[in-house]
């Protein structure tokens, strides 16, 4: 069993790749939560947890692991500061941690218009603190998946998307579905240092991803 590391594990999307790393049979997901009062949560799930502030030291927090998906973030509405702290620097620096500790695949959940982020200024900062998190990620030598999907919206898993590098559409993807992409290319040698976006769509998972 492949221990894999869910950073931003609290967050709605985070438990969600949780509860899918647990059934799945092949892995054992470790929770990253940020304080001791996040914990009973993942106790009560039978999740091992590791404490650890992206703004902070994180060399104790990768020892072990074989993978890690980052879908952590401050959120789109925060201030300038705290995104760069948690969504750039918090990102890089576990970059540069999973580097130092052989991680076997990085998987890291963008959003879509990180590749642009000039062009949308009301969310500007934001996206620049992925672009450049992800940047970072592809020139560090680590095996990686960046996903960018569209407005992560609550609802039931639909099991299907639309998926490309570049989808010039606007649309929307439940949290469901994206922690089943996330999940999904942590195996996935079609998808191996690639970024893609997603929305839903018609296809299923596998062949969206098979079709990339």
């Amino acid at each position: 069993m492949e221990k894999v590391l869910v950073v931003g594990a609290n967050g709605l999307t985070g438990t969600e790749i949780i509860k899918i790393l647990k059934n799945h049979g092949q892995y054992d997901p470790i929770a990253m939560i940020r304080d001791e009062s996040q914990k009973s949560k993942f106790d009560e799930m039978g999740i091992e947890t590791r404490t650890g502030d992206l703004e902070k030291d994180l060399s104790q927090v990768v020892e072990g692991v074989n993978k890690i998906i980052f879908a952590a973030g401050s959120g789109s509405e925060t201030g300038p500061d705290k995104t760069v702290a948690v969504d750039q620097e918090g990102a890089k620096k576990l970059i540069d941690e999973a580097k130092s500790h052989d991680i076997k695949k990085f998987v890291m959940l963008s959003s879509m218009g990180a590749d642009e982020p000039e062009s949308h200024e009301k969310l500007k900062h934001y996206l620049e603190a992925k672009h450049n998190a992800d940047e970072h990620l592809i020139n560090s030598g680590l095996n990686y998946t960046i996903v960018r999907p569209g407005r992560l919206v609550n609802g039931d898993h639909q099991g299907h998307i639309h998926a490309g590098e570049k989808l010039h559409e606007q649309g929307q993807i439940t949290r469901e579905d994206v922690a089943q992409v996330l999940v999904a290319v942590l195996d996935h040698s079609q998808v191996r240092n690639r970024t893609f976006e997603i929305v839903n769509g018609d296809k299923s998972i596998e062949e969206a991803l098979a079709e990339l």
